[in-house]
């Protein structure tokens, strides 16, 4: 018998990387330079990005489509906010922002995710 675990991982059907900017030493002047976006994983890690159901909000200028997308990932990831995450999914790579704080759960955590325009 499978856990519910095993059931909810079945369920990841991308990968992600994930970027946080940290401050860099430079090697040569020994001086740390502005921060810059870094990798924090080595390997992909294994998700699923669930897109909730669009809502158009009417405004006198027209509507503005809004989407609720969140990440579901294995609960030991540890996602600082801000972080930039790189998720490949049904064969097309997006970038979002996190921008939510995780809902951890035994068998897997929760976070709400912005589509990345810019990172800043």
């Amino acid at each position: 018998m499978s856990s519910r675990r095993e059931v909810i991982e079945s369920l990841y059907k991308g990968t992600c990387d994930i970027y946080e900017y940290k401050a860099v030493k430079n090697e040569e002047t020994g001086r740390t330079a502005k921060p810059k976006p870094v990798k924090i994983n080595t390997d992909p890690i294994r998700c699923r990005v669930s897109y909730n159901s669009s809502q158009t909000i009417q405004q006198a200028e027209g509507g503005i489509v809004v989407q609720n997308i969140k990440l579901f990932i294995n609960p030991e990831i540890v996602i600082n906010p801000g972080a930039k995450i790189v998720v490949t999914q049904n064969g097309r790579e997006t970038a979002y922002k996190y921008s939510s704080v995780s809902q951890v759960y035994t068998d897997h955590q929760e976070i709400n995710l912005e589509i990345l325009d810019k990172w800043s």
